[in-house]
């Protein structure tokens, strides 16, 4: 009896030890061998892309510009009023006496001027006046990854789309209007579409004037006959979600 409860001791002693000593190296090697194995299928621009507005390195004024431009949308898209900015005071608003107003406009710099543009009244229908945004450049210089982090920012979802894939006129208008009208559902979190529209330099010309009856649709409320609204319902109504066309040779 003494035997067998020393053996059996001796066993658990034996046990215990090997469960301490090698449960934790197993542990240390798979994780290094998972992120390895992940590691390998991962392009390294896919690693290292930005996924926050504060991580891009593109040009800031080009970022500043388009996400002001987006931002412009909030009020047909989110129902959010536009910021009214506060009168400066009798002081400030006077201009110096020994520097007149032509010289002051002449002096303004490019991101003064291109806020002053982009601050323009809205429409009728409280859409920005500008309804396509174009950014241009070599490929590489991350005009695409510009476009979905800004969208990603602004509240969007960004639906992407290959203007050169789809030949056809038929198919472009159907999936620009798909993007633009139908509402994303996520689970619970219903965003806005946000249409991201790539390689615009490569559609046909065709497509092109698609997208220009799409931005150029107006809506006519004054029309009461029943042709008129047949007409209507068939070519859709207005476009009241941001485009973003991105090509490289403008």
């Amino acid at each position: 009896r003494r035997r067998v409860l020393e053996a059996s001791q001796h066993l658990t002693e034996i046990i215990n030890s090997e469960t301490i000593t090698e449960s934790p190296e197993p542990s240390r090697e798979e994780e290094p061998a998972a992120e390895e194995e992940s590691g390998l299928h991962c392009l390294w621009v896919d690693k290292f892309t930005p996924r926050s507005y504060l991580e891009l390195l593109s040009d800031d004024y080009t970022n500043r510009c388009l996400l002001k431009w987006l931002k412009l949308w909030d009020t047909v898209v989110f129902g959010k009023e536009k910021a009214v900015k506060k009168a400066k005071s009798s002081a400030e608003a006077r201009p110096p006496i020994h520097q007149p107003k032509e010289q002051q406009n002449k002096w303004k710099t490019k991101v003064q001027l291109t806020e002053e543009i982009l601050e323009a009244e809205l429409d009728q229908h409280k859409r920005p006046k500008y309804k396509v945004a174009l950014l241009c450049g070599p490929p590489g210089l991350g005009k695409t990854t510009l476009a979905h982090v800004i969208a990603k920012h602004a509240g969007y979802n960004a639906v992407e789309m290959n203007a050169s894939d789809d030949r056809s006129p038929e198919v472009f208008k159907t999936r620009i209007e798909a993007a633009t009208q139908m509402k994303s559902v996520l689970g619970a979190n219903e965003k806005p579409n946000c249409l991201i529209i790539d390689e615009i330099d490569g559609a046909p010309a065709a497509s092109i004037n698609v997208l220009l009856n799409i931005i150029n649709r107006k809506d006519a409320e004054g029309e009461a006959a029943a042709g008129a609204g047949r007409r209507r319902r068939r070519e859709g109504g207005l476009l009241l979600r941001p485009i973003i066309c991105i090509c490289n040779d403008q």
